[in-house]
């Protein structure tokens, strides 16, 4: 196994992932665009806070990727002062983003010209099952690669595969994300109904959670539903990004998706109330207001 990683991006999500890995022995260096988060990040694990890219890839075995979009994952692999034209050959480049599948595989072949290997591997479980080491991880690659990189996932990981060539792991996710804006929209809806009926509405939820209606949503998100507290996950800018990328997915491969493009619409009206750092959970939210 491996024991030097890069990690680049110190979000709500990375800065734990990196931590993860620190804590497990792995000679970790990172960057982040803000400087002052990678010092922030090393003083508080056992690793290096590095001010450019090159530095922090340069001798890294693997090289581990959590920013915001496309956008940003062609900044920072891309370019003379990108990961792929500094990163060693041999290298394997596994991205964490949730991003579209064309970028995966455009950045693939880019990888694959200067002998370095790529897996896109978005993450599945939120800020939570980042600090507690428990996300789901949908990877896309080869086989040699994935196995490299695996005992380090691990580390931050409960459930980790491989489902097939690259973009196959974004495209997994976009499957992840299609069904969360059903089971939040449906959610939301049954609570609302159980508020203008007068009911008792956990006492609602413990009923029926125990039946065919229980999910993750409403195990996880019900009780601060009822409350009208949303800050508690995945922020609604997040998911209209992830919907724009599955909606543009589905235009090319023919799927249809009118409840993903309606829950979409309805994250536009929570944006209008200001509800842009939200999260996921307070589609409920544009319900209450009428």
């Amino acid at each position: 196994m491996s024991k030097k990683a890069a990690f680049l991006g110190l979000g709500v999500m990375g800065y734990p992932m990196a931590g993860h890995l620190a804590n497990a022995g792995i000679d970790v260096s990172v960057w982040n665009r803000t400087s002052a988060k990678a010092e922030k990040w090393a003083g508080e694990y056992s690793g290096k806070a590095c001010r450019t890219i090159a530095e922090a890839v340069s001798d890294a075995d693997l090289v581990f990727a959590c920013v915001g979009a496309d956008k940003d994952l062609k900044e920072v692999f891309e370019g003379p002062d990108g990961v792929i034209s500094n990163a060693r050959a041999g290298a394997v480049l596994v991205d964490h983003t949730t991003a579209s599948a064309g970028v995966a595989e455009h950045l693939a072949k880019l990888a694959a010209g200067k002998q370095l290997e790529f897996i896109d591997a978005p993450v599945s479980g939120g800020q939570q099952g980042a600090e507690k080491g428990q996300l789901t991880i949908m990877c896309g690659g080869n086989e040699p690669a994935f196995e490299k990189a695996r005992p380090l996932m691990e580390h931050y990981a409960k459930a980790l595969n491989l489902m097939g060539p690259v973009g196959s792991g974004q495209r997994t996710k976009m499957v992840n994300q299609i069904a969360i804006a059903g089971l939040v929209q449906g959610l939301s809806e049954a609570l609302h109904f159980a508020e203008q009926a007068e009911l008792d509405v956990q006492k609602v939820v413990d009923v029926i959670s125990k039946g065919a209606a229980q999910s993750w949503q409403m195990d996880n998100r019900s009780a601060t539903m009822i409350a009208d507290k949303f800050d508690h996950g995945f922020a609604v800018d997040w998911m209209r990004k992830d919907l724009a990328i599955c909606l543009d997915e589905a235009r090319k491969n023919g799927a249809r998706l009118p409840v993903a493009a309606l829950v979409d619409q309805f994250y536009g009206e929570v944006q209008d109330l200001g509800g842009n750092r939200w999260d996921t959970s307070s589609l409920i939210k544009r319900l209450r207001k009428k």
